[in-house]
């Protein structure tokens, strides 16, 4: 079997068909070290590890009741500023969304900074990114403002609020 690569080359743990797409997983021996929107037509590969098992089951179970809380091993990733947005997107409930700016004025930081951290979240799903929006529409996700990733943000938005 191939395992398809990151971007980077290393081999993903898993790719994992969700209803918008599919998802890489790439993980270490112990621990998740990136979750990555990948197109729609990305060939599947089964869990290869046990943290890309625990996300697939974990997924799974989101995927059931929205309101799962995710309990994976995240491998350490981002700078100190980072973190301090992905733990401020983290508090956004599910089926509500944050703007940029309210983020920002939350944190005593600029939208852009906001953004940029959002596009630079190692979590996707499990830091629900998706629940930040810009002022006027949903914005960009992932670094993309169109295209596959656009698709993921308004399933996701739409699957939250759904439910």
């Amino acid at each position: 079997m191939i395992i398809p690569a990151t971007p980077s080359g290393a081999p993903f743990a898993a790719v994992l068909a969700l209803p918008f797409g599919a998802l890489g997983v790439y993980a270490s021996a112990d621990a998740l070290v990136e979750l990555v929107f990948l197109p729609p037509d990305t060939p599947l590969c089964p869990p290869v590890s046990y943290p890309a098992e625990r996300a697939a089951v974990q997924l799974a179970a989101w995927l059931n009741d929205p309101d799962y809380v995710f309990d994976l091993p995240l491998a350490p990733r981002g700078t100190p500023f980072q973190r301090r947005v992905w733990h401020a997107i983290a508090t956004i409930p599910r089926g509500q969304r944050a703007t940029y700016g309210t983020l920002a004025r939350q944190l005593g930081t600029a939208s852009r900074a906001v953004g940029q951290a959002c596009g630079a979240n190692p979590f996707p799903i499990v830091v629900p990114c998706h629940r930040v929006v810009s002022a006027g529409g949903m914005g960009g996700f992932a670094g993309a403002t169109e295209g596959y990733l656009l698709d993921a943000k308004r399933w996701l938005l739409d699957f939250e609020t759904r439910r």
